[in-house]
Parts: C-alpha cells; structure tokens; sequence
C-alpha cells in the first residue's frame, strides 16, 4: 500500500480530530466494511460530506468483516479497501477498527454527526445514543436502491 496522510491509526486521528474540533470545525464519523465500493457508497460518503468540515470513516478490519458477513468475506483486504476509500475527495480521514461495532471508537472521538445509511433505524446505530447525550446528531441518509455490495457478489456468482 502507498503511504496516504488520510489513513491514520487510532491515536493519530484522535488528534487530529481533537485539534479540528479545537479551531471549530464540525466533525462527522460513519463506519462500514466498504468491501467493493459502488455509486451508493459513493453518493452516501458526498451527503456526509456535505454536512461537515471533516469525514472520518472508521472502516472494518478484516477479522470484523468476516466475523459479520462470513468467512468468505471480504472480498478485498482491509489495505486495499483503505487506499480505495482514501482516492475519494469527500474522504478525509479513515482508521481502522477491530471490533464488530465502533463503539468504543466513536466514544474516544466523539463526532459532532453521526452517519449511517437509510437501511438502519437510529435505535440499531453503534453509537447514536452517546453522540446524542453528549450534544452531537445523528442522521441517516437515504439507501441507494438497487447498491449492495451482497446482492453485487450474488450478480457475480450468477
């Protein structure tokens, strides 16, 4: 993988997350597997951009993703999925997480948006109760009918 300034470990992006909540700027998370990256991630990532200084992007690990989606997943490794997601402009950030949820990352960071897409319901969101407790929003962005990455892989087998 090529050396990329959006791709930070955990403590790296807390401090540049922390350092641009100091000088005002408005801080958005969302989180996923982003195994093979389609228009719908693509037009997601732009609104949640639109609506913040910055777009950090917690992205599963691939010990996560197989833990969620099955061994045969994910299609592409964490390295590359990082370098793909990084090529976005709307991107700013982007970090790794091993957990199945990014809970505990979203505490330390503590983003004044959360966001997710439109097939979850807030109650289910990894992390919307303490963004809401500690003043930030959640808001969730209309699904992209006919984007899947599942339903992309069962084109795939035919």
């Amino acid at each position: 993988m090529t050396k990329n300034d959006k791709i930070k470990n955990r403590s790296e992006l807390l401090g540049v997350a922390r350092d641009a909540k100091e000088k005002g700027n408005k801080v958005g998370f969302t989180n996923g597997c982003f195994d093979i990256i389609h228009a719908g991630h693509v037009r997601y990532l732009r609104s949640a951009k639109d609506e913040c200084d910055i777009l950090i992007v917690g992205m599963n690990s691939d010990s996560s993703v197989r833990s969620i989606k099955g061994d045969s997943r994910p299609v592409n490794l964490e390295h590359d999925r990082m370098e793909v997601l990084a090529a976005l402009e709307c991107v700013d950030l982007i970090t790794l997480f091993e957990e199945d949820t990014p809970q505990k990352l979203i505490e330390e960071l503590g983003p004044d948006i959360l966001f997710k897409g439109g097939d979850w319901k807030e109650d289910e969101i990894a992390g919307a109760a303490y963004v809401k407790k500690n003043g930030g929003r959640v808001k969730i962005i209309g699904y992209e009918e006919g984007y899947s990455t599942t339903n992309t892989i069962k084109r795939m087998k035919g």
